[in-house]
Protein backbone atom coordinates (compact mmCIF):
# COMPACT_ATOMS: atom_id res chain seq x y z
CA UNK A 1 0.00 0.00 0.00
CA UNK A 2 1.86 3.58 -1.20
CA UNK A 3 2.30 5.71 2.15
CA UNK A 4 -0.25 8.16 1.19
CA UNK A 5 -2.77 5.73 1.90
CA UNK A 6 -1.51 4.69 5.23
CA UNK A 7 -0.82 7.97 6.98
CA UNK A 8 -1.85 11.57 6.87
CA UNK A 9 -5.60 12.56 5.31
CA UNK A 10 -6.28 10.80 2.37
CA UNK A 11 -5.38 7.62 5.31
CA UNK A 12 -8.45 9.44 7.92
CA UNK A 13 -10.35 8.83 4.38
CA UNK A 14 -9.71 5.74 3.24
CA UNK A 15 -10.41 4.29 7.02
CA UNK A 16 -13.66 6.81 7.03
CA UNK A 17 -14.84 4.89 4.43
CA UNK A 18 -14.26 1.30 5.30
CA UNK A 19 -16.33 1.48 8.39
CA UNK A 20 -19.88 1.96 9.45
CA UNK A 21 -21.33 4.28 12.32
CA UNK A 22 -23.14 2.26 14.82
CA UNK A 23 -24.37 3.50 18.26
CA UNK A 24 -25.89 1.75 21.04
CA UNK A 25 -28.65 3.68 23.07
CA UNK A 26 -29.36 1.92 27.02
CA UNK A 27 -32.47 2.84 28.99
CA UNK A 28 -30.95 3.58 32.46
CA UNK A 29 -32.31 3.70 35.87
CA UNK A 30 -31.31 3.57 39.34
CA UNK A 31 -27.45 3.89 40.36
CA UNK A 32 -25.85 1.67 41.73
CA UNK A 33 -24.59 1.69 45.46
CA UNK A 34 -21.45 4.51 45.98
CA UNK A 35 -22.02 5.06 41.73
CA UNK A 36 -21.74 8.48 40.87
CA UNK A 37 -24.01 9.88 38.17
CA UNK A 38 -21.30 12.17 36.83
CA UNK A 39 -19.21 8.59 35.44
CA UNK A 40 -21.73 7.31 34.08
CA UNK A 41 -21.71 8.86 30.64
CA UNK A 42 -17.63 8.72 30.75
CA UNK A 43 -17.15 5.12 31.29
CA UNK A 44 -19.49 3.98 29.01
CA UNK A 45 -17.92 6.05 26.27
CA UNK A 46 -14.14 4.92 27.45
CA UNK A 47 -15.75 1.70 27.23
CA UNK A 48 -15.94 2.18 23.10
CA UNK A 49 -13.12 4.26 22.95
CA UNK A 50 -10.62 1.48 24.20
CA UNK A 51 -11.80 -0.86 20.87
CA UNK A 52 -12.46 2.01 18.33
CA UNK A 53 -13.02 5.67 18.00
CA UNK A 54 -16.03 6.93 19.36
CA UNK A 55 -17.87 9.81 16.82
CA UNK A 56 -20.25 10.57 20.23
CA UNK A 57 -22.04 10.43 23.21
CA UNK A 58 -24.82 11.85 25.02
CA UNK A 59 -27.09 11.18 27.90
CA UNK A 60 -31.08 12.45 26.89
CA UNK A 61 -34.36 11.92 28.27
CA UNK A 62 -36.72 9.98 25.67
CA UNK A 63 -40.36 8.85 26.24
CA UNK A 64 -39.78 9.66 30.31
CA UNK A 65 -36.81 7.40 30.41
CA UNK A 66 -32.78 8.41 30.98
CA UNK A 67 -30.74 6.73 28.11
CA UNK A 68 -26.88 7.10 27.73
CA UNK A 69 -25.84 6.85 24.16
CA UNK A 70 -22.75 6.14 22.04
CA UNK A 71 -21.93 6.26 18.53
CA UNK A 72 -18.93 5.18 17.32
CA UNK A 73 -17.21 3.30 13.93
CA UNK A 74 -16.55 -0.65 13.40
CA UNK A 75 -15.64 -2.63 10.68
CA UNK A 76 -18.52 -5.10 10.94
CA UNK A 77 -21.51 -5.89 13.15
CA UNK A 78 -19.69 -8.32 15.00
CA UNK A 79 -17.33 -5.56 15.85
CA UNK A 80 -19.88 -3.35 16.73
CA UNK A 81 -21.88 -5.76 18.85
CA UNK A 82 -18.97 -6.56 20.82
CA UNK A 83 -18.44 -2.72 21.39
CA UNK A 84 -21.84 -2.17 22.31
CA UNK A 85 -21.78 -5.17 25.13
CA UNK A 86 -19.01 -3.51 26.41
CA UNK A 87 -20.27 -0.08 26.25
CA UNK A 88 -23.37 -1.80 28.42
CA UNK A 89 -21.23 -3.73 30.93
CA UNK A 90 -19.24 -0.23 31.73
CA UNK A 91 -22.90 1.26 32.52
CA UNK A 92 -24.27 -1.51 33.62
CA UNK A 93 -21.42 -1.38 36.54
CA UNK A 94 -22.71 1.87 37.91
CA UNK A 95 -26.42 2.10 36.69
CA UNK A 96 -29.22 -0.50 36.19
CA UNK A 97 -29.30 -0.75 32.29
CA UNK A 98 -32.73 -1.87 31.60
CA UNK A 99 -32.65 -1.96 27.89
CA UNK A 100 -30.44 -1.25 24.61
CA UNK A 101 -31.34 -0.86 21.35
CA UNK A 102 -28.09 -1.25 19.18
CA UNK A 103 -28.48 0.27 15.84
CA UNK A 104 -26.59 0.70 12.24
CA UNK A 105 -26.36 4.34 9.72
CA UNK A 106 -26.86 3.76 6.33
CA UNK A 107 -27.05 7.01 4.76
CA UNK A 108 -29.29 9.13 6.72
CA UNK A 109 -31.12 6.93 8.58
CA UNK A 110 -30.44 4.40 11.53
CA UNK A 111 -31.56 1.10 11.53
CA UNK A 112 -31.56 -2.34 14.34
CA UNK A 113 -28.52 -4.56 13.49
CA UNK A 114 -30.13 -8.25 13.00
CA UNK A 115 -29.54 -10.28 16.26
CA UNK A 116 -28.96 -7.16 18.17
CA UNK A 117 -26.57 -6.77 21.04
CA UNK A 118 -26.30 -10.24 21.54
CA UNK A 119 -25.61 -11.27 18.00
Amino acid sequence: MPDDLRFGPRALLVRWCSVTSYRVSLVVGMLRPGASPEAVLPAAAAAARERTEVESYDLGIVSGEARVTVRYLAEDDDEAAETARAVRAAAGALVEVSGAVFTRRYGPRWHPVPGGIHR
